[in-house]
């Protein structure tokens, strides 16, 4: 690649991507609008218009199109309207990924780059949790809950996942097979991610990894059953680890529900669960709303009227993705939405396993755990959680001329 100025700067955005997440929304909206503004120079330049014929691009348009309408049924169409029209800008993100990495082939490089930064952020986590403090004096807000970087935001487990299984996919791809100390090397860094997120004590996060890094282990075709077995056997034996000897582990994992566990207070222990309450009142305002939802970002007005439904809780969303979507968007467009995202995720599934490509069978891992149902999850649509989402779901098409929306094999 040519690395002059007009080169060099998609290049550089991408590769700030991990630091700006950090940094906060505002700054990590600014440089996805430069990302996206850069696309239409490339693209004007090189009158390269061919993605406009992609059923891909057809999905998120579609998907735009409903947001749209979404707004004007909601019940304060202003409250949404930002959040619905700006989803133009993860159409535009997501073309952009495609097309930076179809035209410099730099992908490899961008990845060497963040796994440094996560790997920072793993180091700094670790030193919080042993010290309290992270390397900037960040910590204890949130009593031992790990915030590294992100200062009062417990939600490094959230970012690790959104970075992490496609970074192990590129470490697979890059080193597993060249020799044994890379095998053992690849195995280290998994297993530092893996307590990291334990130790950060964000349960359904927590959960969430599990579940990818066993979709990633046992659909991972350049694995025999012995590796996936010795994979299944090491996560077990970390989590024992680190239960057993960190009392806050233990107490997050553990000692929180023990009232529900000895059989001690069940029904006041459940009625009472800040979780249960809030999905209680997402399905109330479902039961209001079926078929529409309240509109996007709007669940936060609804349930301010507490005596309009007992069981209203007010908080910004019912805290679980499929709760979210029925009350903001009722069950038509539960059924819409989900219906072209998991057209856009599970289309190339065959090709990800035929092509053996382990960046993208990261991509997906994470993209599948996004919709685990029945545990806590952040609201969808935050910027945060979806500017993440779409990052795997660009990577997802990116990193194979197979799948890459650019490419004429796609």
């Amino acid at each position: 690649m040519n690395l002059n100025l007009k080169n060099y700067t998609p290049f550089f955005l991408i590769t700030i991507i991990p630091f700006t997440s950090v940094l906060g929304s505002s700054v990590s909206l600014i440089n996805t609008v430069l990302i996206c503004l850069f696309l239409f120079y490339l693209l004007s330049k090189d009158k390269n218009f061919s993605f406009i014929r992609k059923k891909e691009f057809l999905l998120l348009i579609l998907i735009y199109g409903y947001l749209i309408f979404n707004t004007f049924v909601s019940l304060d169409p202003k409250l949404g309207a930002l959040r619905n029209f700006g989803f133009l800008r993860l159409i535009l993100f997501f073309l952009a990924i495609n097309y930076i990495v179809y035209k410099y082939d730099s992908l490899n490089n961008i990845f060497k780059i963040w796994l440094f930064f996560i790997l920072l952020i793993i180091i700094d986590s670790f030193i919080e949790a042993y010290f309290g403090k992270n390397i900037l004096g960040f910590g204890g807000q949130y009593g031992n809950r790990i915030v590294s970087f992100f200062k009062d935001e417990p939600i490094v487990a959230s970012y690790l996942n959104g970075f992490g299984f496609f970074l192990i996919g590129f470490f697979f791809d890059q080193y597993y097979s060249k020799n044994n100390y890379s095998k053992f090397i690849f195995y280290i860094f998994v297993i530092l991610f893996f307590s990291c997120i334990l130790i950060t004590g964000e349960r359904s996060n927590t959960i969430k990894t599990i579940f990818a890094l066993s979709i990633f282990f046992y659909l991972n075709p350049y694995l025999n059953l012995k590796s996936k077995i010795f994979a299944t056997f090491g996560m077990i034996i970390i989590f024992t680890l680190i239960f057993y000897n960190s009392k806050y582990v233990k107490y997050r994992y553990f000692d929180y529900f023990i009232p529900f566990i000895t059989g001690k207070d069940n029904v006041h222990f459940i009625s009472n669960i800040n979780y249960i309450i809030l999905y209680k009142s997402g399905y109330e305002v479902f039961k209001n709303y079926p078929y529409f939802g309240v509109g996007n970002k709007n669940y936060r007005i609804e349930t301010k009227d507490i005596k309009k439904n007992k069981h209203y809780k007010n908080n910004s969303h019912p805290h679980q993705i499929y709760l979210e979507f029925l009350s903001e968007h009722g069950i038509i467009g539960t059924i819409i939405l989900l219906s072209l995202f998991f057209l856009l995720i599970f289309k190339k599934l065959k090709v990800i396993i035929l092509t053996k490509n382990s960046v993208q069978l990261g991509a997906f891992a994470y993209l599948v755990s996004v919709f685990l149902p029945i545990i806590p999850s952040g609201s969808f649509f935050n910027n945060f959680n979806i500017s993440l989402f779409f990052l795997n779901l660009s990577i997802l098409y990116a990193c194979n001329s197979k799948t890459n929306i650019f490419q004429k094999s796609s």
